[in-house]
């Protein structure tokens, strides 16, 4: 009992972070957040919690993220001391072509005509992951960790005002969309803030897998649920069949890590750029004093600007699909070759454009701006027995398609292949393509102290900014000393156009002036996403938590 009250007290007093004696949670949701913290207390793995805070925020949290969508994950584990990734990430139909997003006239389709309907569903893979991951570190059994989301989903779950403002925002989109508006509307409008989901069927799905493993997820009644909303949508109906779906597999690739300081820094890999760009960001500046400089030197925030655009232009031209196109990983990472990106950059002026290196071992390549929408959602847990798993989940934008199976949303996370197949007369390395799967941002970390053990595990949500809100967040806690809360506080900066884009109403926005001396437009922007979600390792356990500006918590095991 006198745990549970202390639990309570740490909660009331800290909203967004928790210290814990033994593992901790976060998550952007606190009923999911509430979910992993139960596995954990029922003795599980962080692999164990964090795959209950997906299958959780699947429930409530469906116009970000699940089991109709797709994510990577990163695991730490104790037992070897390695990092582990696993690719949760949806796949391009058989029946895709290259030229899915072209108009008649040759011109790319607008986002807001793409995403909607089946045009835009990749096959999904969480659930493939899930159980890759189970298998590989779970704790508890299988079905144990579906009970929170089954509660949720059956005994229904209180509207948040974020919630309700999305549903809003996207209710005008579904017309014709009867199985959404049967879950999100009520006496004839959108649920408000204060109403209550309750979603019968999800929660028949999340028992059957439960029960039955993967395979009611990607065979029988759930695939034809699945192949039948994308193939006969009410908006760009288009094919996708049981084989698609049967034929879907995580996949095991190899963590992708670098040293920054006297950190071991691991992430996903492609086809993920979060890593290779954020570990590309950090590499340029290393070679400055960025603990000297400090985080209210507008100097500070110059560099950061330098590196992100130089990182970011390495992005668009040679990140892709491993399995698809040659991704110089090696090279984009290589000391050397970061080095001579980072001698780019002046510590009294901005460079005149921002354009892309050539890594050793690169293939000639065009460059292509890719579309992201700012969606997803992030978690972290960290176990008792030394384990840590962080993981980015998403149904990219808004509800995704806006489609329904089985009360899941899908997806459409084929808008984030790259429209136009063809730039300069050479094929672009996104191009859309039977199986494969689209570039993400998504940048699941995990950072190794000095002893060989994790001390920090982050990650955010917000489309292309989630590099930037993960690359700052590692800035202000490993360079400027920041907790963890702190560190996830911090200001966000970004790009757009030709302008440095600083986050309003914030520390650096007081700064723009003095930022703008150094030779580019700076404007201030007061939606510049923020959902990240970390947990640092303290002297006396793990302190997890959530972005203010989210609704996310941490909470202590």
């Amino acid at each position: 009992m006198k745990k549970i009250i202390l639990s309570l007290l740490v909660v009331i007093f800290l909203p967004s972070a928790a210290i814990a004696q033994k593992g901790a949670v976060s998550a952007a949701d606190p009923r999911a957040a509430a979910a992993g913290q139960e596995m954990l207390r029922a003795g599980g793995s962080a692999a164990d919690a964090a795959l209950a805070m997906m299958l959780a925020l699947s429930v409530v949290e469906p116009q970000s993220s699940g089991i109709g969508g797709g994510g990577f994950f990163v695991y730490g584990d104790a037992k070897t001391g390695l990092p582990a990734t696993i690719d949760g990430r949806e796949k391009a139909p058989a029946a895709t072509r290259e030229d899915r997003f072209m108009m008649a006239n040759g011109q790319p389709m607008a986002f807001r005509e793409a995403f909607h309907g089946g045009h835009s569903v990749g096959v999904p893979g969480n659930i493939a992951l899930a159980a890759k991951a189970h298998r590989k570190w779970g704790k508890l059994k299988w079905a144990q960790i579906f009970q929170p989301a089954i509660r949720l989903a059956d005994e229904g779950y209180e509207v948040t005002p974020r919630l309700a403002g999305v549903i809003k925002q996207m209710s005008p989109l579904w017309d014709g969309f009867d199985t959404t508006k049967a879950i999100y509307w009520q006496d004839g409008r959108p649920k408000q803030a204060g109403d209550i989901v309750r979603n019968p069927q999800m929660a028949k799905l999340l028992r059957a897998i439960a029960a039955k493993g993967p395979r009611a997820f990607y065979a029988g009644e759930n695939a034809r649920a699945i192949a039948s909303a994308v193939s006969n949508a009410p908006k760009n109906p288009a094919p996708m069949t049981l084989k698609d779906i049967a034929a879907y597999e995580a996949k095991g690739r190899a963590a992708v890590c670098t040293s920054y300081r006297i950190y071991k820094l691991c992430g996903m890999g492609p086809p993920s750029s979060g890593a290779t760009t954020v570990f590309q960001i950090l590499g340029m500046l290393e070679r400055f004093d960025m603990k000297a400089l400090g985080k209210d030197n507008p100097a500070s925030w110059h560099l950061i600007a330098e590196a992100m655009q130089l990182a970011y232009a390495d992005r668009e031209k040679y990140l892709g699909d491993p399995d698809f196109v040659s991704v110089p990983v090696a090279g984009l990472l290589d000391k050397t070759y970061v080095a001579s990106r980072s001698a780019l950059i002046s510590e009294t002026g901005s460079l005149p454009k921002y354009e892309a290196g050539t890594p050793p071992g690169a293939e000639p390549r065009t460059a292509a701006i890719s579309g992201e929408v700012m969606g997803t959602t992030h978690f972290v847990a960290a176990d008792r027995f030394g384990n840590v798993a962080s993981m980015t989940s998403t149904v990219e934008g808004p509800f995704g398609s806006q489609l329904v199976a089985n009360g899941m949303i899908l997806n459409n996370e084929l808008t984030d292949f790259t429209f136009a197949p063809m730039k300069d007369g050479a094929p672009v390395a996104n191009r859309p393509q039977p199986g494969k799967r689209p570039l993400s941002s998504m940048s699941p970390t995990i950072v190794y102290g000095p002893d060989g053990k994790p001390v920090f595990i982050v990650g955010a949500a917000g489309g292309k900014t989630i590099i930037m809100q993960v690359a700052k967040t590692l800035i202000a806690h490993l360079d400027w000393g920041l907790p963890v809360q702190q560190a996830i506080a911090a200001p966000n900066i970004y790009f757009g156009g030709e302008a440095v884009v600083v986050e309003a109403n914030t520390p650096l926005a007081d700064m723009a002036t003095d930022l703008a001396r150094f030779g580019r437009t700076v404007v201030t922007n007061g939606r510049l996403p923020s959902k990240a979600n970390a947990a640092e390792r303290g002297e006396n356990g793990w302190i997890a938590a959530g972005d203010p500006r989210s609704d996310g918590v941490g909470l202590s095991e």
